[in-house]
């Protein structure tokens, strides 16, 4: 691969899939990132964030520093625009979802419903001149979320999934370039 810098532009196809792994290898993208687990089509793009936190100890004078990081903290944030009641087993933890005879019911709440799941999140930033890019992060949604009914206005959902380690290295963000001819994704029917 060559070392040239890309630009960026554009947003990405969000997947997901129950993350059932044993932290022994992180999940293949190329297998996630398939139409059977599109989440839903997003609006407001996604991001991740990486924070990383640190223990300072300095003199008096602050002539003597030292530092260490203590922690780190990743969060996917997007929208979903696209939607149906299946897509509450993301949200939240305690979701319950049954279909009987053309009827979806959905339940949500009480903490003895809770299942303890974690999803494998896969970004495919598709980039016809630069090359594709995957992200891929481990966890689970742990903002809550609103809907919100508008006149005129189309109803998207924040997620907001906190990353879990995905391998025994402690991973919480896998990010992979692929070159410009390298195409791994299904395309989309209709």
């Amino acid at each position: 691969m060559d070392n040239n810098e890309r630009i960026i532009l554009g947003s990405a196809d969000v997947y997901i899939v129950e993350f059932t792994g044993k932290y022994e290898e992180i999940p293949d993208v190329k297998t996630i990132c398939v139409e059977a687990n599109r989440m839903a089509y997003i609006q407001g793009g996604a991001t991740i964030e990486y924070k990383p936190s640190f223990y300072e100890a300095k003199d008096d004078t602050a002539k003597i520093v030292k530092s260490i990081m203590t922690d780190e903290e990743v969060t996917l944030k997007t929208g979903i625009m696209t939607f149906n009641g299946n897509k509450f087993k993301y949200l939240s933890d305690t979701a319950r979802v049954t279909e009987v005879a053309g009827k979806r019911t959905v339940k949500i709440g009480g903490i003895s419903n809770r299942k303890g799941s974690k999803y494998a999140i896969c970004l495919h930033h598709t980039d016809a001149v630069d090359g594709d890019i995957y992200i891929l992060v481990v966890g689970n949604n742990q903002a809550g979320f609103s809907l919100s009914f508008a006149k005129d206005k189309e109803t998207v959902v924040d997620a907001e999934i906190k990353a879990h380690p995905m391998d025994g290295e402690g991973t919480l963000i896998y990010y992979e370039e692929l070159e410009p001819s390298d195409t791994t994704i299904e395309e989309p029917e209709g």
